[in-house]
């Protein structure tokens, strides 16, 4: 299958191709500003389908709206019609083709066009009128706002929020991604006499600026945010996009004494927290017990012995540990415990704990196993 895409280097443009690419789909036609114009005949005469993408959304002057969002989408019909080809053809418009604004105007010639067209023609066209997009390679400070909110701080950059408020529906680019493939294949979500986006977010500016400064903060604080909420996740995923290249690590704070160290690694208030455990060799940590609170065990490099005693009994159970072999040892409760590096090295343990570290109420109570 051969397919054009026009506005190839804009944001859906870019994040389109590369998944058309990674699902095999090879023949694929760019269009963009700086394509040379005569290659888009021989794209409309071969061309099995069209995305087209390209438009304007920030002119220097208006009237660039109806140049860009009329007048290429009558150029690029007009020479589908010229080659007599009546592949599909998908638009990208926009929710504010429903406004009276020059933008909203041009958007809705747009879809007039293609309409029209495909009453002359008989050609499928599957108009799309997205909400705001947001995810990676959107351009900051341009049209995006999540873009803009992300990129600023992300780079220690002020922002500004006129109405905190203010109501925003939204759509994640993979989302739009997978939507717009499905309609390659005829699955399109077709609404009424529109394609539509499944999956909408609604809302406030405020809320989403806060999220934002939060997944800022959790570097220092060693919070992962809230994965189970789709939004938030997309969100996560955007803003670690609009990271300066020189910002990707963070540091740690490691306690270190000279039996090792111990440094938190991740904290959630549902999942519980990660850390790092380094013992020297000859070393022995633990020898406590819990009532709620429980832990997985795994070395990761080094060898060494995990010992168990059962509250008010004698028996002391041993489980031999190496990071040769990597293997997860649950730490239930009302068992004191400890581990002891049996190596000349250090040996490196990933615990989990099903609560992060609160000294108010450690539950932690000190006993030899």
């Amino acid at each position: 299958m051969k397919i054009l895409v026009t506005g190839a280097k804009g944001f859906i443009g870019k994040n389109l191709i590369a998944e058309l690419r990674n699902r095999q789909y090879k023949d694929i036609y760019e269009y963009a500003k700086d394509t040379d114009p005569d290659l888009l005949h021989e794209y409309c005469k071969d061309a099995d389908f069209v995305f087209h993408l390209a438009g304007i959304n920030r002119p220097k002057d208006e009237c660039e709206f109806m140049e860009g969002n009329y007048g290429f989408t009558s150029k690029l019909l007009k020479t589908l019609k010229k080659y007599n080809n009546t592949c599909p053809i998908m638009i990208s418009s926009s929710i504010q083709a429903n406004l009276n604004n020059p933008y909203g105007i041009s958007k809705r010639a747009g879809e007039d066009l293609l309409f029209n067209y495909s009453k002359e023609t008989g050609a499928n066209v599957l108009v799309y009128r997205f909400p705001n997009v947001f995810g990676k390679w959107c351009k900051p400070n341009y049209n995006s706002a999540i873009a803009t909110f992300c990129h600023n701080v992300a780079n220690d950059l002020p922002i500004t929020v006129n109405d905190p408020n203010a109501i925003i529906n939204l759509v994640y680019i993979d989302d739009v991604i997978e939507e717009l493939i499905q309609s390659l294949e005829g699955k399109g979500n077709f609404v009424g006499s529109l394609y539509e986006i499944p999956i909408v977010y609604t809302k406030t500016l405020g809320s989403i600026v806060e999220l934002i400064y939060s997944f800022k903060n959790s570097r220092e604080e060693r919070f992962i945010p809230d994965m189970s909420d789709s939004f938030t996740k997309k969100l996560y995923s955007t803003y670690l996009s609009y990271l300066p290249k020189d910002k990707f690590s963070y540091d740690l704070k490691m306690n270190v004494d000279n039996r090792g160290s111990f440094t938190e690694f991740l904290k959630t208030p549902e999942r519980g927290q990660v850390s790092v455990n380094i013992s020297k060799p000859g070393i022995t940590k633990g020898n406590h017990w819990h009532h709620t609170k429980n832990e997985k065990f795994l070395v990761v490099s080094g060898n060494g012995v995990i010992r168990f005693r059962k509250i008010g009994t004698e028996d002391i159970i041993e489980y031999f540990v190496s990071g040769d072999k990597l293997e997860v040892v649950d730490i239930p409760t009302g068992y004191t415990h400890n581990i002891e590096n049996l190596g000349d090295k250090d040996m490196v343990t990933i615990m989990w704990a099903n609560e992060f570290f609160d000294p108010e109420r450690p539950d932690t109570y000190y006993l030899e196993v």
